[in-house]
């Protein structure tokens, strides 16, 4: 007999099992935890974005009330740079030169808020006042923070040993090809795009507490992470050069990730070597200002684009030239993050031919890492807005152009000339659908009676394809416990997406048993030997094809020792709200018993690993409608409907959140979010007060729907969903607010972030 699932398995709209505890304010943030003896950290920053210095005295600030460590570079000079992990084979076949974040700076800083001293106090007042007395000579240079004059001649060098700012090449694809594919093309279309910074600003700053055991010779980290073992084994490995062992890492509740929090940084080794010394646990928890300044920026990049078509506009080749920031220094996979754009650059389009080049460079400006989608959305961004161009260009509807272009459902698997394999895939499909849902056909009647009003409407679409859950496993250990609960541990870590409820769906259906004795533990080295953690969308299509597989394993194990305690064949168990019972009698065995009947501590454990060889393609269609105010330059969204392929839906409600997040962060890079820095290297935006954060008042409504194509490659054909959103959003609303300039005025492009002040000036040029 199969287990009879409780109400809520995988498919079902089942509500958040860990919100309870946060809504009660019960939730238990790194910043929460309060240890007997703690002490307070804090990080003296640089306030200059280059210059060499020397610390001329710190004996003030030792001498202060309440503090009780103050340390340098010169104190720290046993430990190693915090390493970037990504490094990217040029064109030559050689790999780039690394160049790591120091714990603390040595001589030299880099940028606005590069780490100098770390003080550590009874309290974050008295740190901060110790700080303000440390004495400091500054050597200041002329900074470089233009990504667009990086590589020119004369720049100030980052790096001078290098000789230039540039940081690495890397080109995909058959430039020669390409180059006769443009000699010989009928049609030629480019298009020059700003791919804006961003600051992530989760909800929750980041905050690291070290605890040191001077028996065990022992450090114990908690801090928010997207994954406790690569932070452990970055640490272990690069920086403290100890076995993994000897250093624990555990993440307690995490107000947020995007890929930020997934990074190993220097407030981490700063508070446990503190904690080392002072024989005291030692915290650090950043400001919101510190946040702006130190933790890792998403995107900054400027893209050439252009194809090569027929004169009917099919696309015979693409060439795409990337210039990346990379900052100050290279982040844990700064380098990767660019390279990733590349290998999505064709999109759902069928381009048989691709040459992009990527030039990264160094700026006196914060390092530049994975931020939600991680290249992707760049990838998106660029042939999304190419694709829009080109139609104009040959002149076809936007639609027209992608029916053209698209790859069509029997050409798959289908090999993209950036070297992915696509498995499945209908995006006519799904941009049909959406445009239905959408009331394109409609729309010259909404903007006819717009423009009654004085307003300018227009409507754009994207449709996209992201590659997520890259190749690889999540292993899942399930236990069922003596008191008839089940444990799940796994190496993933949730930042708000509800891992816990998804989770238990899977085990729910599997194993018959209700959500509340349903147990899942993340984040803790010492629970698991290894873990891969949460980012690119990899939990739900790794970790819960594990869970599954578990879970079916451990039922089986559950029915053999109910068969034999009831005497009756395995096949004749169910297992169901808690309890295995013979089918038609009335005979059952609650978990606990079976618990209690097992001969072995193995038939109660089970473990899987879901191997995938290949990634998962998400993909869907975004129409957005916009109308603007010519007299303010103000953007209004007044629709914004969604069709996505996530190949199966584990959780709709969840699956919306992710959804509806994605879309506001997207919407908050093309209307209002930007860091920008002052030619001498400050962050302007480095407040909430500066940086344009997306408010309700700036949203819609969203409509959302799924029209699902199960994945091939993965066990239960889910896709993933966590960076879909934001990386469809972008194109999506900027060529909405080009098709209303466009309508307007014949003007073809404009930036990210689109302003109103931007806008404005556009339609007054």
């Amino acid at each position: 007999m199969d287990t009879i699932a409780p109400k809520f398995g995988v498919g079902a709209s089942a509500l958040r099992k860990e919100d309870l505890p946060l809504l009660k304010g019960e939730g238990a943030y790194t910043g929460d935890i309060v240890r007997p003896g703690e002490l307070r950290g804090f990080v003296l920053r640089s306030p200059h974005a280059s210059a060499a210095f020397r610390i001329v005295s710190t004996e003030a600030a030792e001498s202060a009330p309440g503090v009780h460590l103050v340390m340098t570079a010169a104190d720290i000079a046993h430990l190693g740079d915090v390493p970037c992990l990504a490094q990217v084979t040029q064109p030559d076949g050689t790999k780039h030169p690394l160049r790591g974040t120091p714990v603390l700076c040595r001589e030299r800083v880099r940028h606005v808020g590069d780490a100098v001293a770390f003080i550590v106090a009874d309290s974050q007042e008295a740190a901060e006042d110790a700080a303000e007395l440390v004495e400091i000579d500054w050597d200041m240079d002329e900074a470089n923070v233009s990504l667009a004059e990086a590589g020119g001649e004369g720049v100030p060098l980052v790096w001078p040993e290098l000789g230039s700012n540039l940081a690495y090449r890397h080109q995909t694809g058959d430039a020669a090809a390409v180059e006769k594919a443009f000699a010989a093309a009928e049609r030629i279309s480019e298009i020059t795009v700003v791919n804006n910074r961003l600051v992530s600003n989760y909800m929750e700053t980041r905050a690291a507490l070290g605890e040191w055991n001077e028996e065990a010779e022992e450090f114990t980290l908690t801090c928010g992470s997207q994954g406790v073992h690569g932070v452990r084994n970055s640490l272990a490995r690069h920086v403290f050069g100890v076995d993994p062992e000897k250093i624990r890492v555990v993440t307690p509740d995490v107000g947020g990730g995007f890929g930020t929090k997934a990074f190993n940084y220097r407030e981490y080794p700063l508070v446990m070597e503190a904690a080392k010394r002072l024989g005291r646990p030692v915290k650090w928890v950043a400001s919101r200002g510190e946040h702006f300044l130190a933790d890792a920026h998403g995107r900054d990049s400027i893209v050439h684009a252009a194809v090569a078509m027929t004169a009917e506009g099919r696309i015979t080749a693409l060439r795409i030239r990337m210039d990346a920031n990379m900052g100050a220094y290279l982040s844990q996979y700064g380098p990767m993050i660019p390279t990733m754009a590349s290998i999505m650059a064709t999109g759902v389009y069928d381009i048989p031919l691709l040459d992009m080049h990527i030039r990264a460079f160094y700026t006196n400006t914060t390092p530049v890492d994975a931020y939600r989608g991680a290249g992707r959305p760049e990838a998106a961004y660029v042939i999304e807005r190419m694709v829009d161009t080109a139609a104009r260009d040959v002149g076809l509807s936007p639609e027209a152009f992608r029916r053209l272009n698209f790859i069509r459902p029997e050409q798959f698997p289908y090999r993209t000339a950036g070297g992915r394999l696509y498995d499945v895939g209908e995006f006519d499909g799904h941009m049909t659908l959406a445009m239905e849902r959408a009331g394109w056909a409609d729309f010259p009647a909404r903007a006819a009676e717009a423009k009654t009003r004085g307003r300018i409407r227009g409507i754009g679409l994207s449709t996209y394809v992201e590659a997520c859950a890259f190749a690889g496993s999540e292993p899942a250990h399930i236990r069922l416990e003596g008191d008839g609960t089940i444990t799940l541990f796994i190496g993933t870590q949730t930042n708000g997406q509800g891992h816990a409820t998804a989770y238990s769906q899977f085990i729910a259906e599997k194993i018959g048993i209700d959500f509340d004795r349903i147990t899942v533990r993340q984040g803790d080295t010492k629970d698991l030997a290894k873990g891969g953690g949460t980012g690119g969308s990899r939990s739900i299509p790794l970790g819960g094809a594990s869970v599954a597989a578990a879970s079916e394993d451990l039922a089986q194990k559950m029915k053999r020792i109910a068969g034999d305690e009831l005497e009756a064949s395995v096949e004749d168990i169910e297992l169901v709200a808690g309890e295995a019972r013979v089918v038609g009698t009335d005979q059952v065995l609650d978990y606990a018993a079976i618990a209690r009947a097992a001969k072995t501590g193995d038939d109660l454990v089970a473990v899987a690993e879901f191997v995938q060889d290949e990634a998962t393609y998400p993909n869907g269609t975004h129409v957005v409608e916009v109308e603007i105010d010519p007299e303010t330059g103000t953007t209004e969204i007044v629709n914004y409907q969604v069709v996505d392929d996530f190949g199966l839906t584990v959780n709709p409600v969840l699956l919306l959140g992710q959804v509806h997040g994605g879309i506001v962060q997207g919407i908050g890079q093309c209307l209002t979010e930007e860091a920008v820095y002052s030619p001498d290297g400050q962050l302007l935006t480095a407040s909430f007060m500066d940086y344009g954060m997306p408010r309700a008042d700036l949203l819609p409504f969203f409509r959302f729907e799924t029209r699902n194509v199960p994945s091939t490659t993965n066990a239960l054909g889910i896709k993933g969903a966590g960076e879909a959103a934001t990386i469809g959003a972008c194109p999506a609303v900027m060529n909405a607010v080009v098709d209303a300039l466009y309508r307007e005025k014949g003007i073809t492009h404009i930036d990210m972030p689109a302003t109103p002040q931007k806008v404005w000036m556009a339609l007054n040029a």
